[in-house]
This record gives structure tokens, sequence and C-alpha cells, in this order.
């Protein structure tokens, strides 16, 4: 029986920022701190062996403005600035994602999220976005599934339609930015329609189905919340750009370059050694057997 190929996408940036906060600060003998390094490689492993890929790619964010953060100076205004702690760690994972032959995906202007939306949409097969993001959700499809880290680096939870749709009182995953359109999302400081909440929002797309349907069918909205929705309409759809992950950025995406499995096993035990990993030595030894998982028998539904 033919097997559908499996890619597993990396949302690189948001994996780091898990673990740098979720693990103690640790430190090499030599004093290097590494303790993103270790925890972006636990999960690495542990989603290899869940699913088995045939293919994984690796996307981060370009260290410059993007094009969000040009159209809107106080897009993301209220996160604090990344670490040096944290920042320094990164050539590292590259270098041994590098090792690893997982090619590294970033371009200027845009968002680690753009690139991820990219290349699932030039992806045909079985996709599993390993993030720590919730924005990311908006990109599930029957196809495309969220590996999301919920807390700390080890507990997880699988997100496909039926999940996005219990967690947004039935809303399906493409509909997303069209709530955050109108409810907005603090934690990007993207502004969506002062005065509508999250219950408000939601009733509104069940409704009209998206965005411009809300606005298509303003006469059949009670006239406090039309009049609010008619002098924010701009607000609106300026927040459904902010939101919405762009899939298609120009990248040079070649997916034999993506295979899994042809690593340089010695350069990265090598590595491991040199960071005091004895942990991730052994994951190395094991990761070619792969595991069975339940989180395998979603794709068979």
């Amino acid at each position: 029986m033919f097997k559908k190929k499996r890619l597993i996408i990396l949302d690189s940036n948001s994996i780091i920022h898990r673990a740098f906060y979720a693990l103690p600060l640790l430190k090499t003998k030599k004093g290097e701190l590494v303790n993103a390094v270790y925890g972006f490689f636990l999960v690495f492993f542990k989603a290899i062996k869940e699913f088995q890929p045939d293919y994984i790619a690796a996307c981060f964010d370009f260290p410059a403005p993007t094009f969000r953060h040009k159209e809107y100076k106080e897009y993301k205004i209220t996160r604090p600035p990344t670490p040096k702690d944290l920042a320094l760690q990164i050539p590292k994972i590259k270098e041994i994602l590098k090792a690893f032959n997982v090619p590294i995906f970033e371009k200027e202007g845009f968002e680690a999220d753009d690139i991820i939306g990219t290349i699932s949409e030039r992806f045909q097969g079985e996709k599993i976005i390993l993030s720590g993001d919730l924005d990311t959700l908006q990109l599930v499809d029957k196809n495309t599934k969220i590996y999301l880290l919920k807390t700390g680096v080890k507990n997880t939870i699988l997100y496909d339609e039926k999940l996005v749709g219990e967690k947004y009182q039935g809303l399906k995953p493409e509909q997303i930015v069209d709530f955050k359109a109108l409810k907005g999302d603090p934690s990007d400081n993207i502004p969506g329609v002062e005065g509508i909440g999250e219950k408000t929002a939601i009733d509104l797309i069940q409704k009209f189905n998206n965005l411009e349907g809300v606005y298509q069918n303003l006469e059949k909205i009670k006239p406090k919340l039309r009049e609010m929705l008619i002098q924010q309409k701009e607000k609106a759809f300026f927040s459904k750009m902010l939101a919405k992950i762009k899939r298609d950025v120009p990248i040079d995406f070649n997916l034999e370059k993506c295979e899994w499995g042809k690593y340089q096993k010695e350069k990265i035990a090598q590595i491991f050694r040199e960071l005091e990993f004895k942990t991730l030595i052994k994951r190395l030894e094991e990761i070619n057997g792969g595991l069975k998982n339940e989180n395998l028998k979603l794709w068979q539904n």
C-alpha cells in the first residue's frame, strides 16, 4: 500500500524560546550556557521518534524587521527583547541542524511562521509543524497537524481540525485569523476591534463565516455592535492582515534536500560530547529505530 510521505517543519525560534525558559541555566564545565540547545534537541528527538518523518525542515526568524513591523510599528512591541544568553545559543543549534543535514529556511522581511506556511502550502504530503506558538493553528488542515509544546519541552499536544474546533468553540482553523481580526491578540499586540471580546468574535464568525461576511451582513447585527464595527472597519481588516500567516514567501524550497536520515552521526556525537549532553548521545543511538506512538493513528482517520 502506498505510504504518504511525512514532513516535520520546525518552528525553531518558538521551540528555542520555550526550551530556554523551561530549563535551568545549564552550563558546560567551560562555562558555556547550553540549556536552549539541550531543550531544542530533546524536542527534536521526541518528534522524530513519534512521527518517523521522511523529511525535516527548520524555519527561523530573520533578525530584522518584518513587513508587519514596517506596516505597524507597535507589532509585538509588548514582547521583551531576546535575552543575550538565548541569542548566543542559536548558532550552535543551527550548526547541529546542519550536521543532521536539516536545511534551514529564513528570509528577511518575514517571520518563521510565514516560511512555515509557504513550505506547508508547497508540500502535499502529511505535515507536522512543531511549535510552541498557537498562531500556527491557523495552518491545520486534513494533512497538517500542529505538535504544540504546552508547557516546558515534554508536555505536548497534537492539534488536528477537531481539536482546534474544540479550543475555539467550533471555529475552523482558517477562521482563527478572522477571530483575531475582531478580538485582537495581546501577545502580538494586534489591536482588533475595541469592545469586542472572545464570545462576540466567535458568535460573529460562526454566523457569517469570516470577517468579509460580517461586513457584508451588517444589517443583521444589533445597532450598537454594528456601529462599533463600522467605526473600526479599517482596523479590523488591518488586524486580519497582521494575523494571517503568508503562504507565498519567495524561498528556494527543494524537498530532496529535506530528506531525513543522511546525517553526520560522528560529528553530532562529538558536538554532544563537547556540550556534555550524555542523554542526547543515547537518543542519537535510538532514533533510527523509530517508535510506535498513538499520535500516528491520527493520520489513519
